[in-house]
């Protein structure tokens, strides 16, 4: 009797284990799932970059002198050709102002040549031909004479010497009018005297322009480094600019590499001002993968930059990509080696947690397309769930359905 009471005992005691073993079974582990959802999905590149400009100018004098005024300080937008900083430059004035002088007188010196030393030397030219026509008359009156006996020898000397001054004369004014004349040396020689003149005026020009430091380009002033009455030295810079079209310069994931095309319209915002948000352009795509980051530079460019934005400011950058409506969605987290050939999710099927390989298609941020695998109202595990495939799993809770998963038109980060 007590051997059977036995037998019955433990057949009772299997059958209660039996029992809460497949309860146990039949209720799995506890896990929350979010569904699959149709929702419009915005591909998007998130980055973080820094506000730059093209180029960086030290601006620094030529020539030692006194700082007399400085127009600019720090963060002053500027304009090309814009005075800047003025250098003592009395010295040069009074340089300028005699070559001024030098180069008036040697003017008048050219326009006196031109209208009262060409029409003498002519003129004498004139003369010159009469004395030696009669020169050369009285000469040939006196050997007439000569022969006849009236006059003696030493008269046609005399007659011969005045015919050789006289063609001597003439061939001197000839010479002198041709000198005068447009082509001749001495217009050379007041043409070649007024641009002396001119060049040593444009020299003390420019001296005078080297003491006047004017903005080679636009931009804007970084750094002020001298004061009025500071003794400027060449070489040592008196202001630093950004030059050029502030522009983004960012690093990107290599594994987005695939997405960046030229042209691509983002949207930025500094840290200084999140609420700010403002638009750029992809305009760079580095040749080559930063090895030690894993990632490629790219620049943007900024098309109407915000009168805030200054120089090494911290931005943050959304590069938009394809937007495809009522997508099947699933949050970034709940797909399981999503970077590699074979992604997959866990899927909750009949109380069991099961493998299910998927096709992804675009990704935002923070969520992924399902082309393939799954279907619309599906569960799938996170993978902040520990729990295998295969095992016995229930629906804890339904996960928050990403509300209005639509990635939103700026993300900062």
């Amino acid at each position: 009797m007590k051997s059977c009471q036995k037998w019955i005992l433990a057949a009772v005691t299997l059958a209660l284990v039996l029992t809460a073993a497949l309860l146990s079974q039949q209720r799995g582990t506890p896990v929350q799932a979010v569904p699959v959802l149709r929702s419009n999905l915005l591909q998007s590149v998130a980055a973080t970059g820094r506000l730059n400009a093209p180029a960086r100018i030290e601006l620094a004098a030529e020539v030692t002198a006194t700082v007399l005024a400085v127009q600019v300080r720090e963060g002053d937008h500027v304009k090309a050709g814009q005075w800047l900083v003025r250098l003592s430059d009395a010295e040069a004035r009074a340089a300028l102002q005699q070559a001024n002088a030098a180069l008036a007188e040697a003017r008048s010196r050219a326009t006196q040549q031109t209208t009262v030393a060409a029409p003498v030397a002519v003129q004498a030219v004139v003369q010159a031909a009469a004395a030696w026509r009669n020169a050369e008359r009285e000469f040939q009156r006196a050997q007439e004479l000569v022969a006849q006996g009236f006059f003696s020898l030493q008269k046609l000397d005399e007659a011969r010497r005045t015919l050789d001054t006289a063609a001597s004369a003439l061939q001197s004014a000839r010479v002198q009018a041709e000198a005068n004349q447009p082509r001749g040396v001495e217009s050379s020689l007041a043409a070649e005297r007024v641009a002396q003149a001119l060049a040593a005026v444009q020299m003390a020009e420019a001296r005078l322009a080297r003491l006047a430091i004017n903005s080679p380009v636009d931009g804007v002033v970084l750094a002020r480094n001298v004061e009025p009455g500071s003794m400027a030295q060449p070489g040592r810079a008196l202001l630093t600019m950004a030059a050029g079209s502030i522009r983004i310069d960012a690093a990107i994931d290599e594994k987005h590499l695939h997405m960046l095309v030229l042209g691509m319209p983002a949207k930025a915002a500094v840290d200084a001002y999140p609420s700010q948000p403002f638009a750029a352009q992809l305009s760079y795509i580095g040749p080559a993968v930063d090895p030690q980051r894993g990632t490629v530079e790219v620049r943007l460019t900024v098309p109407q930059p915000p009168i805030f934005l200054k120089p090494d400011m911290t931005v943050s950058v959304e590069l938009i990509g394809e937007n495809r409506p009522a997508a099947l969605v699933l949050p970034a987290a709940a797909v399981r080696n999503a970077d590699t050939a074979a992604p997959w999710v866990l899927k909750l099927q009949d109380r069991r947690a099961v493998r299910v390989l998927v096709q992804l298609g675009l990704r935002g941020i923070g969520t992924v397309e399902i082309v393939s695998g799954l279907k619309e109202g599906d569960l799938a595990i996170p993978q902040t769930e520990k729990v295998l495939p295969g095992d016995s799993v229930r629906q804890a809770a339904m996960a928050d359905p990403v509300k209005g998963m639509e990635v939103p038109s700026f993300v900062t980060r």
